[in-house]
């Protein structure tokens, strides 16, 4: 290599070099930015994480401590007192109070007033509302008209709890005396791909207890009348025992003859 190509080459290097630093001056806080908000973003995220997951922690040692009080309306009083600050942990709560309002002297009329007004709260998911509804309608059934309405939008294909919904249509249908329209709704549960296996199951049950006769709701049987006694005998035989005893009261009664002197 003659002595004017390694210069040519050193130049190149040197302009190639200050090219760099120039674009490093231009724009090398712009890198440096980005550099600090990605750092930043990621230590953000992380604090926030922490935070959500604190607060998870909080509000589950507050549902755990309401649940351990000795009555169950000590237990619904603390429950309502619960801090739930978004509406996943408020229906949380509402669930959880609503089944000790149900074990509880309130009974089922006022839980299942509980979950359908908690139902009724802004932004709750669709899955929570309906798991609310679902168990008010199971608790304390409102009437058929209001219950097809409910219960049909929940059994929509597609809904979170489509199949449980269309579990209380078909006994709502066999209730009000229709058993064919119950009887297609369980058949459908029974092929369904959206049905558990243990709906499966009692979908099966409940379809050939139904074809054998049996009723939804059978009454208590009443009691049947008790038999009544035997009239005794006018003149009832005496036992083997008592006629020998007689036998032997009458021979000793009998005096002896007189023997002649």
């Amino acid at each position: 290599m003659s002595n004017s190509d390694s210069f040519i080459d050193e130049v190149t290097e040197e302009l190639r070099r200050d090219r760099l630093f120039a674009l490093m001056r231009r724009w090398g806080w712009l890198a440096a930015l980005i550099v600090l908000g990605l750092v930043g973003g990621a230590a953000f995220f992380e604090y926030q994480r922490a935070q959500d997951r604190a607060a998870a922690e909080a509000f589950g040692d507050a549902v755990i401590a309401a649940l351990d009080a000795a009555d169950p309306e000590a237990r619904v009083a603390a429950l309502d007192a619960v801090p739930a600050d978004t509406p996943e942990a408020r229906m949380v709560v509402a669930l959880l109070a609503a089944g000790e309002v149900a074990r509880g002297g309130e009974g089922a009329a006022a839980a299942a007033t509980r979950l359908r007004a908690a139902a009724d709260l802004p932004d709750v998911p669709r899955r929570y509302r309906d798991l609310a509804l679902l168990r008010a309608e199971m608790l304390d059934p409102s009437d058929p008209a209001t219950a097809r309405l409910v219960l049909g939008t929940m059994a929509e294909p597609g809904a979170p709890f489509a199949a449980l919904a269309e579990e209380q249509l078909a006994l709502l249908d066999i209730r009000e005396g229709d058993l064919e329209a119950g009887l297609d709704r369980l058949r459908s549960l029974e092929r369904s791909a959206a049905a558990t296996p243990g709906l499966q199951q009692r979908a099966s049950q409940l379809i050939v207890a139904l074809e054998a006769g049996s009723l939804l709701t059978d009454a208590a049987p009443e009691p049947e009348p008790a038999p009544e006694a035997d009239p005794a005998p006018a003149d009832p035989a005496p036992a083997p025992e008592a006629e020998a005893d007689q036998d032997a009261e009458a021979e000793a009664e009998i005096p002896a003859p007189a023997e002649d002197n």
